[in-house]
């Protein structure tokens, strides 16, 4: 009777332990299973993650280095008065439009970023060919409404831009393949969120050992350096490089992630429909300036970012406003809309308007993607989940092509 009471604690411990490594294998088995989707993933799409992240980078930063490359057009002499020197919105305006051809339109205006800074005017001159456009910029010192220059940022019939950064935006966005290349991405955008969720997976601990996979191992071999710089490093971008990768979703396929965001929550639906203006027969469409005055005299604080006239004569004008106070502690802009007819305001967008928790989360997506939503820290973090990118599709490439000259070293042996 003694052994029997002995024994029968050491067989429930007995099996308890073989539970658990059953278990553990089951587990194991599993995560080789999505170790092998993450690696073909990885294989097939991490080229275009190292573009798509270092060029995000870059852009992180693009009104810096776009001011640096074009400071001849962009940096002014800043007067005393400042912003109260500037000449009426209607005379730079007039003097923009003075050196582009009568068929140009006005795409959009960027407002001086501060007293240091030019106006930029937008144009769009089309061509021959239908829907088919040369893209123009023109800078305007703001003190004596004198043109600084223009310079042709993409031709028509090229594919490339002949500017740097817009190069880039359209790399960055659509492959250089436009509206198409733009639905590409925002695929492949969908692919690598799986596949970054399917390398967390893949990192997480089965027996607990956490400070392994939370550091890299000092004095290690080459191809153990190359192991935890990949898994480390995956780890600590993983929040960033999600949040950037699902507002890139967003923004390359709006009606999907909307239509999927009204089921998840109710009261959305009609939030991300733009207003239009009403046409008038016995009415004119009011100016750019006015439309600005009007906005200025209901919203009074903070700095004017940039305006976009009505693209059609149902089209609305928009202005959005930055660093207005008391507005929200992480992202402070308002967009108003304005009709071009009546000069009502449609809509107003800004952090004191959102209802629901779809409204919140579709808003908070282009801030979270640029970084801006926490000023110089986002912007960095985002930067460096860019550079992170080459680093992880490195890496991983090594790991695979060690474990494969392994493998064939077993077979011929």
């Amino acid at each position: 009777m003694k052994r029997f009471a002995i024994d029968l604690p050491r067989g429930e411990a007995f099996n308890g332990a073989d539970a658990g490594h059953q278990r553990l294998l089951r587990l194991k088995k599993r995560r080789k299973l999505w170790l092998s989707v993450h690696l073909w993933l990885g294989l097939l799409l991490g080229f275009f993650l190292t573009v798509f992240g270092l060029t995000g980078s870059i852009l992180v930063f693009y009104e810096e280095i776009d001011n640096v490359l074009n400071a001849d057009l962009r940096i002014v002499q800043a007067q005393a008065q400042g912003e109260t020197a500037y000449h009426a919105l209607a005379e730079v305006q007039a003097a923009a439009i003075a050196v582009m051809p009568p068929q140009a339109k006005l795409g959009f205006v960027d407002y001086p970023a501060d007293a240091t800074f030019s106006y930029k005017f937008g144009f769009n001159i089309p061509t021959a060919v239908a829907d088919e456009k040369d893209e123009w910029q023109v800078h305007v010192n703001p003190y004596t409404a004198q043109v600084l220059g223009k310079h042709l940022i993409k031709k028509a019939e090229n594919i490339f831009p002949s500017a740097f950064i817009p190069f880039v935006f359209r790399l960055h966005f659509a492959l250089l393949a436009g509206e198409t290349g733009g639905i590409i991405v925002g695929i492949m955008g969908v692919i690598l969120l799986f596949s970054v969720l399917t390398g967390l997976i893949v990192w997480w601990p089965l027996t607990g050992r956490w400070r392994r996979v939370l550091s890299i191992k000092r004095r290690a071999s080459v191809e153990r350096f190359n192991h935890d710089l990949h898994q480390t490093s995956g780890f600590y971008i993983f929040p960033i490089l999600f949040a950037v990768l699902l507002s890139g979703v967003y923004m390359n396929l709006p009606d999907q992630f909307m239509a999927l965001v009204k089921q998840l929550s109710p009261g959305t639906e009609g939030f991300m429909d733009s207003p239009h203006s009403l046409p008038a027969h016995d009415k004119q469409p009011i100016a750019l300036t006015q439309a600005l005055s009007i906005v200025q005299s209901q919203y009074p604080e903070g700095r004017i970012d940039w305006l976009s006239p009505p693209a059609d004569e149902t089209g609305v004008y928009r202005i959005s406003i930055s660093d207005v106070p008391k507005l929200s502690r992480f992202w402070s802009e308002r967009q108003v809309v304005v009709d071009q007819y009546q000069g009502t305001v449609l809509k107003v967008q800004d952090p004191s308007t959102r209802a629901t928790f779809g409204q919140t989360f579709v808003e908070w997506q282009w801030p979270l993607h640029s970084g801006r939503a926490f000023g110089w820290t986002g912007r960095i973090l985002v930067f460096l989940s860019g550079l992170a990118c080459p680093v992880l599709f490195v890496t991983g490439v090594i790991r695979w092509l060690q474990k494969r000259r392994a493998k064939l070293h077993r077979y011929i042996n």
